[in-house]
């Protein structure tokens, strides 16, 4: 299992359209990949679960993945959370 904290650095934050985006991106992996956020833990391959937290930007999310492919997982999902496709 790998973990990491990471600042969203989208200019607003995880709206509808990066949410789903985000979904996409984490459904790629075969590992388990949650976000957790104001003692909230979602799946990141539930778009109803990531609508929840509502995250704007500037704020901390941990994203924990497990299975075979985790680091790139973790990687590529701080890319994106970074603004960086």
């Amino acid at each position: 299992m790998l973990t990491k904290s990471i600042e969203i650095k989208l200019p607003r934050g995880l709206e509808a359209r990066p949410v789903a985006e985000l979904v996409q991106l984490a459904s790629k992996y075969d590992s388990t990949v949650h976000i957790e956020a104001q003692s909230k833990k979602v799946n990141a391959k539930s778009i109803m679960g990531m609508m929840t937290l509502n995250l704007t930007s500037g704020e901390q999310v941990t994203v924990i993945a497990d299975g075979s492919d985790e680091e790139l997982a973790v990687a590529d999902m701080e890319k994106f959370l970074h603004g960086n496709k």
